[in-house]
């Protein structure tokens, strides 16, 4: 159940989620902990944290209609993984649109410390994974652990 609960959350199937655990089970150290962090890393996970976007499900479908950059270069792919210090910003033709405007207008004032935004230039910085005592997000990742273990 906890891995449904997930998976729907961050608006993965069924493989994705299978392949993106054997990926953080392959990284050193605790595999939940690694599991959330590179679940936080995709680019339409950052996108709804920075306010670009109201839900998940909204950030993946700006990044998949290429409204989303990352270093000034378009990318669509809502599951791209975002690496220390990559930018994430608005397309210059998107920054118009008002599903952007009314996110952005109002976005909470909730900061995520792995996450820098400049309203200016209607970008933010990924600093780094975030730790798991960082992530809001109520997740029992043992039982997916476990789950997979067996």
């Amino acid at each position: 159940m906890e891995k449904q609960k997930v998976k729907y959350m961050y608006g993965m199937l069924e493989k994705q989620f299978e392949n993106l655990f054997h990926k953080a089970a392959a990284l050193p150290g605790i595999t939940g902990d690694n599991l959330l962090a590179l679940l936080e890393a995709r680019l339409d996970n950052a996108v709804y944290r920075l306010g670009i976007a109201s839900t998940r499900r909204a950030a993946r479908q700006l990044v998949g209609h290429k409204h989303i950059t990352v270093n000034g270069e378009v990318v669509n792919i809502p599951s791209y993984h975002l690496r220390a210090g990559d930018v994430v910003g608005v397309r210059e033709k998107s920054k118009s649109l008002e599903a952007i405007a009314t996110s952005l207008s109002v976005r909470n004032s909730r900061q995520f410390s792995w996450l820098e935004w400049d309203g200016k230039e209607m970008a933010g910085k990924f600093i780094n994974a975030p730790a798991r005592e960082l992530i809001p997000e109520k997740i029992t990742e043992q039982l997916i652990v476990e789950l997979y273990s067996k």
